[in-house]
């Protein structure tokens, strides 16, 4: 007997069907969720609530979930192999997926030293600056490549500490719905990641202007979506990023992109 997978959204550690009960079918005869602006909404209230827990806890705690997220999806390399569309090119993305995963767990711990730094000041005081996480960030995948464009843009908001509410590729969401089944057995806490799929023009505006959303991370949006993006996160002064050409490269900076400095005075001899 052939049972056919459902395909659903995953929200507050979750495997949830629109609330509107919508679907749309983005390549072949799948049918998937279409999110609404009523479950974004959900999204990032599960966000916001997972943020003070996970922004607390230890680096190296981080580090040690986004490890496993890299476990649990090398032991589905076959399933997402076949998900995105199978040969080597698909082979060579969930390669480079697990590669992520491994390589920002490693970075968590370090982020401190990296870009902290003891300022020089005129004075009798200590002066030093450390990254800390901004918030609730809504990232944008890139419609291709559907798997490791995610998780390029995943990895590093979560090593800096923040929560991510996730709009899956539009064309090719099937990879996105199914790493949060990875990610919901890899230790990550309820709400710290969701993911949603849906029509890119419904959804982006009201993430963009979502008041709970500290920044957006724009990778997959067009010079047109990108503006109505900026228009729109004006409102509460969000950051948005939007990563140039070399995107796919690994770097601590993606990660620093989505956090804030705090710089403290402390007298001496007081």
């Amino acid at each position: 007997m052939d049972v056919r997978k459902t395909y659903k959204l995953f929200a507050a550690g979750e495997f949830v069907r629109s609330e509107s009960g919508r679907t749309y079918q983005p390549d072949g005869p799948h049918n998937v969720p279409r999110g609404s602006r009523k479950d974004l909404r959900d999204m990032v209230k599960a966000a916001r609530g997972a943020f003070p827990g996970w922004s607390r806890r230890t680096a190296m705690n981080r580090g040690q979930v986004l490890y496993r997220a890299a476990e649990m999806l090398d032991g589905r390399r076959a399933e997402f192999r076949d998900l995105l569309g199978g040969g080597r090119p698909a082979g060579g993305q969930v390669d480079a997926a697990v590669e992520t995963w491994v390589w920002y767990a490693g970075w968590t711990d370090k982020l401190h030293q990296f870009a902290g730094t003891v300022n020089p000041v005129a004075g009798p005081y200590f002066n030093f600056t450390l990254p800390e996480p901004t918030g609730v960030v809504g990232v944008v995948a890139p419609e291709e490549p559907a798997l490791l464009g995610l998780v390029r843009r995943l990895a590093p908001a979560l090593c800096g500490g923040n929560t991510v509410v996730a709009l899956a590729s539009e064309r090719a969401p099937l990879a996105a719905l199914t790493l949060g089944e990875v990610l919901a057995t890899s230790d990550l806490p309820p709400g710290v990641v969701n993911v949603l799929s849906g029509k890119r023009q419904e959804l982006l505006p009201w993430l963009a202007a979502h008041m709970d959303v500290n920044a957006i991370d724009a990778a997959g949006c067009t010079a047109a979506q990108l503006a109505q993006v900026q228009e729109a996160a004006a409102g509460n002064l969000k950051r948005v990023v939007q990563s140039g050409p070399g995107a796919e490269a690994l770097s601590p900076h993606a990660a620093l992109d989505l956090m804030e400095f705090k710089t403290v005075w402390h007298p001496i001899g007081v």
